[in-house]
């Protein structure tokens, strides 16, 4: 390795739970962790960078909302990484609110925006401590930003200080290997959600998507409803009891810094969420996106390997091995779900035509089953082989935001959405995301999220409505999503029997 170039092993961090590592780096700005906390087929590696160089908030302005994306990638030293590693190195880590696909698409404006976060935040980062699920093993890793070694070399060393520190305190608490668990868990305020669309506004919004179905102008639209409840504390102690409560193969926690002071927000949809208001000036809390996300959005590795793994088609888990495979047979049995799972693979494939080679895209498998600990879905994947001349960002612009969590044809079920569901989705799904500075991405769809605004903790629930969807059995299906998250946190929805 050179001097604007560092990867090495980090022995003192192998078999820690990332989410323990990350307790000896909380004290820096901009803590993110990208966590593969479910052993998976798609969830191997996981990150953790903190204390940015630089931060970007907002998309640019002018043509490329990813124009000072790939001017701040551009300062760091761009060397390969060494093939059967690790998959980052340093660059951008962060995340992308769904918001930010009306640049790439043109979408009326009629939802209201009652969190005011950025639809885009991305740090640039220059070292990295990477853990590969599979044996445990944990790596550190850099690269010169501006051509300043030296600055490099401080923060290895600083990284290697904190390592030390942590390896020897987590061996006591927490067994070691890839799977390890945190130590403790905190203590947390059990949290009542409130829904801010009801049952009849619900099936209101599903008689709208059948409508439009009807008359032609969609096969299915995504729809989704908020839940909410009043929350000022540390979203980090969210993200420790979701990390182990419901563990997923894209967990993540994101920094977002403190809450500014703010004012009273503005307009409300008439009828819609009023769970936002905001009265007076005040100081909010930290702001944070907590994931526990079972989807993968698109990922690039070094030699130009596209590759997406959609979700559509959902069932519960059952009580007993018996019923969870009496659930996944109907599931894997469903026309519906089937249908609908496929739809979505066209939306992909003509996402990645844009920007793949012509005759690389495919779909070489379908509607398989995939489990979380609360629920279970049908799968596909779709790949390709980026065209030359086209990078990271040239792939998210063609496919941002995720045809599983809008519908087919696209841009008419996100005109939808935006018409039918009464705030503005924020970070919801969006995607949590590195690029690292040689061209590699990888990424997910934040669902199954909570986000920490400042004054509450929020958590959509939603799914794709077809022609066959009914809406009770639609409503149920967002209650059962909604309940592994919740549980985990020790919350429940209004409504509900405590846990």
């Amino acid at each position: 390795m050179s001097a604007f170039f560092v990867l090495d092993r980090l022995p003192a961090l192998d078999g820690v739970a990332p989410a323990d590592a990350a307790e000896a780096f909380r004290d820096l700005p901009g803590l993110a962790l990208l966590e593969s906390a479910r052993s998976g087929r798609a969830g191997r590696w996981s990150i953790l960078v903190a204390d940015p160089a630089d931060v970007l908030v907002g998309a640019s302005s002018g043509r490329d909302p990813f124009a000072a994306a790939r001017r701040a990638l551009a300062r760091l030293d761009r060397t390969r990484i060494p093939v059967g590693t690790v998959p980052f190195a340093g660059g951008l880590v962060g995340h992308l609110g769904y918001d930010l696909g009306r640049r790439f698409e043109t979408v009326p404006g009629l939802a209201t925006d009652d969190q005011g976060l950025p639809d885009l935040r991305l740090g640039l980062h220059t070292w990295a401590v990477t853990w590969s699920r599979r044996d445990g093993r944990a790596w550190v890793a850099g690269r010169a930003l501006d051509g300043d070694t030296a600055g490099l070399a401080r923060a290895i060393a600083d990284v290697r200080e904190r390592a030390a520190a942590v390896g020897p305190a987590c061996a006591r608490g927490v067994a070691s290997g890839p799977g390890a668990e945190p130590a403790e868990l905190p203590p947390i305020t059990p949290l009542v959600f409130a829904s801010g669309t009801d049952r009849t506004a619900w099936s209101a919004g599903v008689a709208a998507v059948r409508a439009a179905i009807a008359a032609g102008e969609l096969y299915q639209a995504n729809l989704a409803r908020r839940l909410a409840a009043p929350f000022t504390g540390d979203p980090w102690t969210i993200y420790r009891r979701l990390r182990v409560g419901e563990p997923a193969a894209f967990a993540a926690y994101l920094d977002l810094g403190a809450q500014p002071a703010i004012r009273s927000a503005g307009r409300h949809a008439a009828g819609g969420d009023r769970s936002g208001d905001r009265r007076g000036p005040h100081e909010g809390g930290r702001q944070a996106i907590i994931s526990a996300s079972p989807e993968p959005f698109v990922s690039l590795d070094a030699a130009g390997r596209v590759r997406a793994d959609p979700i559509k088609g959902t069932r519960t888990r059952g009580r007993t091995r018996a019923e969870d495979r009496a659930l996944a047979a109907d599931l894997l049995a469903s026309p519906k779900d089937r249908a609908e799972n496929t739809m979505i693979v066209d939306v992909l494939r003509n996402d990645l035509g844009r920007v793949c080679q012509p005759g690389s895209v495919g779909a070489p498998r379908l509607w398989r089953l995939e489990r979380t600990a609360s629920v279970q879905h049908l799968v596909s994947t779709i790949t390709g082989r980026l065209a030359p001349g086209r990078d990271a960002f040239d792939l998210l612009a063609a496919t941002f935001p995720g045809g599983s969590v809008t519908g087919a044809p696209k841009i008419r079920a996100m005109a939808l959405i935006e018409a039918l569901e009464p705030v503005r989705r924020g970070p919801y799904c969006g995607a949590a995301l590195w690029v690292d500075a040689a061209g590699a991405m990888g990424s997910s769809i934040l669902i199954r999220t909570f986000v920490a605004d400042g004054q509450r903790l929020t958590l959509h629930v939603g799914g794709g409505i077809t022609w066959r969807s009914d809406a009770e059995a639609e409503w149920d299906e967002t209650r059962a999503k909604a309940a592994g998250p919740l549980r985990a946190i020790a919350g429940r929805e209004a409504g509900e029997e405590e846990p």
